[in-house]
């Protein structure tokens, strides 16, 4: 790879192999290029080192299943990555059907293990700012336990973010886990992050997903990211992909447990305001 240190028009110059006629800086990491001849990429600078290198490899692995829309990846250096902009349109219940078969389908896809990284991604990634650890385990309710919840738990406490005690309920969860985790399920190929902010309503009547953590997971982690900060016609992406492939039984009651570990994450990254919500989804979940 080409030094980090190149502007983000010469990255997109060199991803794309186009001249750039324009760049616009977005946001602090974030810049958007014209290209020769029409067209508009994102340069999107990764907040860690190895950001931009799981981020792509997400991308990719999502893309190869066919399913769901991800920007096309033109390629990165250490620290960036040029991907196609996405025009984007209001929401739309149309939209909203469609996602909820193709989700259905991108996680139908499969991965080989709980915790796969994508292929040729690294097994040190990210979650939006916060390190992520890819390590396989052989049965969804342990990795979960052990690669999931617990980093962040273990380090909220010893930040002082969570007391020992409120921490004994998260740690009951995860004790409970084999009983709580409902039937046995192959691993799915999760989009990892799938939180509203990465769910972007397309100007040509389509969702497209950003921002990947993508790893080998429990399909109902995605949906239960989904409903966690609010999601436009949440109701119609969970018809259409109950229509597509349905959820094992209870798993209403099993949205907290999911949702245990981006609360966990929002914790570490945002501090105490979380927390109260995190000691929720673990009593909804033990209850």
């Amino acid at each position: 790879m080409d030094s980090s240190s190149e502007s983000p028009g010469a990255l997109a110059a060199r991803c794309t192999g186009r001249a750039v006629t324009g760049e616009r800086r977005l946001s602090r990491t974030l810049a958007e290029v014209t290209l020769d001849g029409g067209g508009t990429v994102i340069v999107k600078r990764g907040e860690g080192d190895r950001a931009a290198w799981a981020e792509a490899a997400g991308l990719r692995w999502l893309a190869e299943a066919g399913a769901v829309r991800v920007p096309a990846v033109h390629g990165r250096n250490a620290r960036r990555l040029v991907m196609d902009r996405v025009a984007t349109g209001p929401p739309g219940t149309g939209a909203a059907e469609r996602f909820g078969r193709d989700l259905a389908a991108l996680h139908a896809s499969g991965a080989r293990a709980f915790g796969a990284p994508p292929p040729g991604g690294p097994e040190d990634a990210y979650i939006g700012l916060a390190p992520m650890r890819n390590v396989t385990g052989p049965d969804w309710p342990r990795w979960y336990a052990e690669h999931r919840v617990l980093p962040y738990l273990r380090r909220a406490v010893d930040e002082g973010t969570l007391s020992a005690a409120e921490a004994t309920v998260i740690e009951r969860v995860c004790e409970r886990l084999p009983e709580l985790a409902g039937p046995a399920e192959p691993p799915a190929r999760l989009h990892g992050d799938l939180w509203n902010g990465n769910v972007l309503w397309g100007a040509d009547g389509h969702v497209w997903l950003i921002d990947p953590a993508a790893h080998g997971g429990h399909r109902e982690t995605d949906l239960a990211m989904l409903g966690l900060f609010g999601c436009p016609h949440l109701d119609r992406v969970l018809a259409a992909y109950q229509e597509a492939t349905p959820l094992a039984a209870g798993w209403r009651d099993r949205i907290g447990l999911h949702q245990l570990f981006p609360l966990l994450v929002h914790v570490v990254l945002f501090g105490r305001g979380y927390a109260d919500q995190a000691l929720a989804a673990a009593g909804a979940a033990l209850a």
